[in-house]
């Protein structure tokens, strides 16, 4: 068994999202299509010391250890198996935090498939991905290896679908954050609380290109986020006069992406948004999910 691990954690982008009916529970059932993009952050996981030690480059304040998602996949993990954990984690963040790109959630699915083979794969797919359901919505997509994915519920209810051909994509973030639970509340509060009639499950065969997926993009939390945020309407605005086949609002934002038929309508966009005081990364979609 290896003494070290590392493996690279993908943001994703939403292609389509709607918010469904409001449980009892408080939560809000969704329809999306996840799809995994090259902006990632990168983790090593090593053999330690008794316990768990998290440390974070890029500049990103990581939260309390007892709150980050890292740490607490992998204390997660150590229960299931019955051992006591001696690891060193390390960080490199890339995906902008708290923007609706998902980077947290991946980089808990990157520390369950790390330290699962960093102990000669313990547990088996379907306990790492009831951990993951457990962890956050967005966290058994990280963990299915698809990079396109149809998700249900709380996005446990997962189908991975054929990817893509490769796009080049941009990310903006306007440097204002969006808590996801503040979106959730506005929307429920836009709503009086009922049911989105419009939101009807869509065939999974109608994801098969660009053209199909472009008709079917929406994201339900565009109304208050882009309500709060009115910068982001600008970006939207430039990146599809920039040419976009796709502009929308990441997650619940802050963020907000857009896909493009060529490298030079992406790049021209970026010049566009970096005028408005956006910060950008030209990335793409990806053919798989998990990478080295």
């Amino acid at each position: 068994m290896p003494d070290r691990v590392a493996l690279a954690a993908p943001a994703k982008v939403n292609l389509r999202l709607c918010i469904l009916a409001r449980e009892e529970s408080g939560y809000h059932a969704l329809e999306t299509v996840f799809c995994a993009i090259s902006l990632a952050d990168q983790l090593v996981v090593m053999r330690g010391d008794a316990g768990i030690r998290l440390t974070v480059d890029g500049g990103v304040d990581a939260g309390p250890p007892e709150r980050n998602l890292a740490v607490r996949a992998a204390e997660r993990f150590y229960r299931e198996i019955g051992a006591a954990p001696a690891i060193d984690l390390h960080l490199a963040k890339h995906i902008p935090v708290a923007a609706g790109l998902g980077g947290g959630s991946s980089d808990a699915a990157t520390v369950l498939r790390a330290l699962n083979t960093l102990h000669g794969d313990p547990l088996p797919r379907a306990s790492l991905l009831q951990i993951a359901i457990e962890l956050g919505a967005d966290v058994p997509f990280f963990l299915c290896g698809s990079p396109l994915a149809l998700a249900w519920g709380r996005g446990e209810r997962l189908l991975p679908l054929p990817p893509l051909p490769p796009r080049p994509v941009l990310v903006a973030h306007p440097g204002e954050a969006m808590p996801t639970a503040e979106a959730f509340r506005e929307v429920a509060a836009l709503r009086g609380g009922a049911y989105a009639p419009e939101a009807s499950l869509i065939d999974p065969g109608a994801l098969r290109s660009w053209d199909e997926v472009a008709t079917l993009a929406r994201n339900d939390f565009e109304p208050v986020v882009l309500r709060r945020i009115p910068l982001l309407s600008r970006g939207l605005s430039v990146m599809r006069e920039a040419g976009a086949r796709i502009a929308l609002l990441a997650g619940s934002g802050s963020s907000i992406f857009a896909i493009f038929d060529s490298a030079g309508a992406r790049d021209d966009a970026d010049a566009r948004v970096g005028s408005l005081g956006f910060r950008a990364w030209r990335t793409e979609t990806v053919a798989s999910q998990h990478h080295r």
